[in-house]
């Protein structure tokens, strides 16, 4: 698991920066009633999806909460007094407290079953009856995008996909959500390229390959060997999953 703590300074510039921010954005968005007053975006890191939010609704009341101490801090630049450090698995708000809930990229950091289980039970409680819950999922699928580099990485050791769509729609159902629509969006500037992803192994990004393990070394071996090592392939797609609380 990265330390999103350390990761903050850089992780704007390195997961696509604002046409990413842009694209997530709009597709939340497109899930969320136009009659909205207020969201929240847990797990919001640096806030530059959340303030767009803000900017996209006028008279919506926009919260971020995020866990890790530096991207909160970012977010609360750039969101000021609307940005609260929180466990997402231990909401500090009132039920029923909001309109929307969203939750982009993090089920899949989620550390188990149990937990996503908890974040989304939690997501259910704060919510309003008739709002509603949007989250990404199926986020390792996204990145498979069927370049010589998902060829290469084929073969490593599985990971278990927490945040795969059917088993959040099962967590939703049994905390009383029910489907309610679904978006895909472009992760701008997420293409990998072969050094890219090289770095990525070392520092500890495919969390079955941790770094200095000899098995990360023999796919960095193979990657360097690909053909135009700086050259992005395609960007992923994310899909987006929306629960509405009747």
């Amino acid at each position: 698991m990265l330390d999103y703590d350390k990761e903050a300074e850089r992780y704007d510039a390195s997961r696509g920066g604002e046409p990413r921010a842009e694209a997530a954005a709009r597709a939340v968005l497109s899930l969320v009633r136009p009659d909205a007053r207020s969201l929240l975006d847990i797990a919001c890191g640096t806030g530059i999806v959340t303030r767009r939010f803000a900017a996209a609704r006028e008279g919506m009341r926009v919260t971020g909460a995020d866990l890790a101490p530096a991207m909160a801090r970012y977010a609360a630049a750039r969101l000021p007094g609307a940005v609260v450090l929180a466990d997402c698995r231990r909401l500090p708000f009132r039920d029923g407290e909001f309109d929307a809930v969203s939750s982009v990229w993090l089920l899949h950091l989620a550390g188990g079953d149990a937990n996503v289980r908890a974040i989304v039970g939690e997501c259910s409680r704060v919510l309003r009856p008739g709002g509603v819950y949007v989250t990404t999922v199926d986020k390792g699928a996204s990145h498979n995008v069927g370049s010589d580099i998902d060829a290469v990485l084929a073969s490593r050791p599985p990971s278990t996909a927490h945040d795969a769509a059917g088993l959040v729609e099962e967590h939703a159902r049994a905390h009383g959500l029910v489907p309610a629509g679904q978006a895909r969006f472009t992760g701008h500037g997420q293409g990998r390229s072969p050094r890219r992803t090289v770095a990525d192994l070392r520092r500890g990004w495919f969390v079955t390959l941790p770094p200095g393990d000899p098995r990360a070394e023999h796919f960095a071996t193979r990657l360097a060997a690909l053909p135009d090592q700086d050259r992005p392939r395609p960007d992923p797609v994310f899909t987006l999953r929306a629960f509405a609380k009747p």
